[in-house]
């Protein structure tokens, strides 16, 4: 799960609004992303303790152990463009041997005793192979060419084992396109079928009501789906600006945006995202499924999530309230709640059971002290632009 990373990068952006009057309230906009990078060190060391922590976690090594390793993988990745030219036409390919802490490189039966020597002296292990790396890239671009069923997962050139491997899907091994697949990819070289438990899928994530994104330095949060996309507040981007999600990767791109006199906003997805009706709970409670927009009224109790300061709740105060923003933005028909609110929540859900109420915009104080936040209603957003909340 990736909650601890969006939790970082949530309170490694925070700012702090401050106590300010109603008539002086600020969007809750944006936290700067730039805020959530360090400086590099220039006498850093040539491993992170982070890193040497993982190695030893996931590798059972001890710290020694992990730094040797690390040593020899470095010495490995200078040494492999050597020996490889070392080896010429006889080169088979070439690993990093984790046992032995050395570089392997293979060699075809036909390779001369003078190429051998070489790549030896290069401080290589050598092993003797029947195929040349050239001829099992050609293998592989041969079985690049094939159409494949859903039921073939992937392939690529193993040079250790000196062959080309397809991953099958287990449970799909018989299928007919399957056998036909394979049938077809052994005639264009040397193929090793191997099954593994299920098929591929990206991971990239779904658009979560309360996780963060980002508009160049800016961040703000998901509000809630839509099919095609998720609402936001218009003042954390311009239509035509494009946007990454939590993990930095492109996510889509601002198709309309209004701010002020409204605030609110929606973004196209695409780039192996996909919509999800859902709220995140940061922990605090369930993650909370979107089942439609009914209305609250005034004295309803109500939940916000943000990228921010994650899940807080209170009551709905007003609706159809006129803000007039400390920047000299007003904003008409927002929905005024007791839930608190600070940069970087901007755009993020209001939910009141699991029913979508709208997305954030602005407020006064902070999670600390307390204060006051305006959400857009959700259903003047999907109004506007013809959307259809993604709903459970």
């Amino acid at each position: 799960m990736r909650r601890s990373r969006l939790r970082h990068l949530g309170l490694a952006g925070l700012l702090v609004l401050g106590g300010l009057t109603a008539a002086g309230t600020l969007p809750a906009s944006a936290a700067d992303a730039s805020s959530t990078s360090s400086s590099a060190s220039s006498d850093r060391e040539p491993a992170s303790a982070g890193l040497l922590d993982a190695m030893q976690r996931d590798f059972g090594l001890s710290r020694a152990e992990a730094e040797d390793r690390l040593a020899a993988e470095r010495d490995a990745t200078g040494l492999e463009p050597v020996a490889r030219r070392a080896a010429g036409t006889a080169f088979g390919g070439s690993w990093f041997d984790a046992d032995a802490g050395e570089l392997t490189v293979a060699l075809t039966s036909d390779a001369a005793p003078s190429t051998v020597q070489a790549v030896r002296a290069t401080g290589a292990q050598v092993r003797t192979v029947e195929h040349s790396a050239r001829q099992l890239d050609a293998a592989k671009a041969r079985v690049d060419r094939l159409d494949a069923p859903a039921g073939v997962s992937s392939w690529r050139v193993d040079h250790s084992a000196n062959t080309v491997v397809v991953d099958v899907v287990k449970s799909e091994r018989a299928d007919n396109d399957v056998q036909n697949f394979l049938e077809r990819a052994r005639e264009a070289g040397p193929v090793t079928v191997r099954s593994v438990p299920s098929a591929p899928r990206t991971f990239a994530a779904g658009t979560v009501g309360g996780d963060p994104y980002y508009t160049g330095n800016v961040r703000c949060s998901i509000g809630f789906s839509v099919h095609g996309g998720f609402v936001t507040a218009g003042h954390c981007g311009r239509a035509g600006a494009g946007v990454s999600g939590w993990d930095r990767s492109y996510i889509g791109t601002f198709q309309g945006s209004s701010f002020p006199d409204n605030d609110y906003a929606w973004v196209s997805v695409g780039s192996g995202w996909w919509t999800v009706p859902v709220v995140l709970g940061w922990g605090t409670v369930s993650d909370q499924l979107v089942r439609g927009s009914n209305v609250a009224p005034v004295g309803a109790s109500i939940c916000r999530s943000g990228s921010t300061t994650h899940w807080h709740c209170g009551t709905v105060l007003a609706h159809n309230e006129t803000v007039n923003y400390s920047d000299g933005s007003v904003v008409h028909q927002l929905t005024k709640t007791s839930v608190c609110a600070e940069p970087g929540d901007s755009g993020g859900s209001f939910i009141s059971g699991d029913q979508a109420q709208g997305v954030t915009s602005g407020g006064w104080g902070n999670c600390s002290s307390g204060g006051e936040t305006w959400f857009q209603p959700v259903n003047e957003i999907l109004n506007r632009y013809g959307l259809t909340l993604h709903t459970a």
